[in-house]
């Protein structure tokens, strides 16, 4: 077992004890999400550290977004909820990157893809191809898409 899954099952394990019904829910879902994930294709497989960390990315992201619609929804208590699992979910992710950092990597990506001769708005794959390896898993997808299209423009 890869050691970020057996840390979620530890920590599952912990909050059973503990009786921490909203701790233990959200990582027996999220265990399921990595399981589910194993057993996909034609043969089970062990998901590297990598691999787990993308579960559970896309499973905070389902939190916030399902946060938002309860909350456009006008469903405040299932918001909360779903906020909370989300936070319970973000202690396993990477440290998220700040709006300036991301900036900083950004604007570095645009003057390497202008280097390599891409410019103006269609410079936008080629600035991505050199942004997400450098903030994977540190930074959301639109966030990233976001900056670039903003610094592309300006």
């Amino acid at each position: 077992m890869t050691t970020l899954k057996s840390k979620l099952q530890e920590d599952l394990n912990a909050a059973i004890k503990e009786r921490d019904e909203l701790r233990s829910s959200t990582l027996r879902l999220t265990l399921a999400a990595i399981t589910k994930e194993e057993v996909a294709g034609k043969e089970k497989r062990e998901l590297s550290d990598d691999e787990v960390l993308k579960v559970i990315t896309k499973e905070a992201k389902k939190r916030r977004e399902a946060a938002e619609a309860f909350a456009q929804g006008g469903r405040a208590e299932q918001a909360e909820r779903e906020k909370a699992e989300g936070e319970v979910l973000a202690d396993y992710l990477p440290k998220q990157l700040s709006d300036e950092e991301l900036n900083a990597i950004v604007a570095q990506a645009v003057e390497e893809a202008k280097a390599a001769g891409a410019e103006g708005p269609r410079a936008m794959g080629a600035v991505m191809k050199i942004v997400n390896p450098k903030v994977a898993g540190q930074a959301e997808g639109g966030r990233v898409a976001a900056a670039v299209k903003k610094l592309l423009a300006g």
